[in-house]
């Protein structure tokens, strides 16, 4: 049965030319309905791709084969090239506090590189039942000092767990980063009830983990959010513009926009420029200065590894 109507749906995994899309319109949108999609030939998408998160009008809904076809792209508010993911809500950071040991220049080019993206960011440290509680709180007032709200996680410590779960039901759409080994794959096992994916042990000789996830996949949380399952995601290497690094540090940006510290020169770079005003008296300025001259001499190339 072919019903005569056109409903918006959710692409939820890409594979070859086909779509799998999870009808939305409805008031608990928990992917209860999916259809297998075809793009069709005729739409003319100006030249642009249709990808996992992306919003889409479909028509020729085959009930009873559960088949359909894209008539039309909903306009996205952002993509991840790599892997391809449209609509992201929140990047979570995810670092491990031993095994692999914390890399603080590490972190914080995964940092810089997730707040390009224009979304809310956060970090999460892992395996903090190998650390003392000392060292534990020692890292959350660091990192606050930084711009944020560390959220501390033991696999063992099912209430700090459930707090993490909780506080990504609340998310649109969710995607975890980070290096390998981390527990990025141990972490979506556990949100994600027979997800199964495996994981690799953490390399004795580097102290790193090796990428184990394949396909790139929404799965549900709750009947308003998502997380992303992605292969191995791992922060690529982004160009970022000299004028642009300096939004992308909450501590300079809180001083320019909330305490409204003015420079003698608009396009001041905070580093030996006359007249700055900023405070540079903060734990990250090292990072931030040879950013910003690394960009001075070439375009500045921020590493996932």
């Amino acid at each position: 049965m072919i019903i005569d109507k056109k409903l918006k749906g959710l692409v939820i995994k890409k594979f070859n030319e086909f779509f799998l899309v999870a009808i939305m319109q409805h008031e608990n949108f928990e992917f209860k309905k999916k259809f297998l999609c075809k793009i069709r030939k005729s739409v003319n998408f100006r030249n642009q791709f249709v990808f996992v998160g992306d919003e889409v009008i479909i028509d020729q809904i085959d009930l009873k084969n559960k088949r359909a076809i894209i008539e039309s792209l909903v306009k996205r508010t952002n993509l991840l090239e790599r892997p391809s993911v449209a609509n992201i809500s929140n990047i979570y950071v995810i670092c491990s506090v031993e095994e692999p040991k914390l890399n603080l220049s590490q972190v914080n080019k995964f940092l810089i590189s997730a707040e390009q993206m224009g979304v809310e960011v956060s970090l999460v440290l892992t395996k903090c039942d190998l650390i003392t509680e000392q060292k534990r709180i020692f890292l959350i007032d660091k990192f606050q000092k930084w711009g944020y709200q560390a959220i501390t996680l033991d696999l063992n410590n099912l209430d700090n767990f459930k707090k993490f779960l909780d506080l990504l039901k609340e998310k649109k759409c969710s995607i975890f980063t980070g290096p390998s080994g981390v527990g990025k794959t141990t972490l979506l096992n556990r949100i994600i009830p027979n997800l199964n994916n495996t994981t690799s042990p953490v390399s004795s000789k580097i102290k790193r983990g090796k990428n184990t996830t394949r396909n790139v996949e929404l799965f549900s949380l709750s009947s308003k959010s998502f997380i992303v399952d992605s292969p191995g995601f791992n922060m690529q290497a982004l160009e970022i513009g000299i004028r642009e690094l300096p939004n992308l540090y909450p501590e300079i940006y809180q001083q320019v926009v909330n305490q409204g510290v003015k420079c003698k020169f608009r396009n001041c770079t905070h580093v030996d420029d006359d007249g700055c005003n900023l405070n540079k008296d903060f734990e990250r300025y090292g990072f931030y200065k040879e950013m910003i001259e690394s960009s001075k001499s070439h375009c500045c190339l921020i590493q996932g590894d």
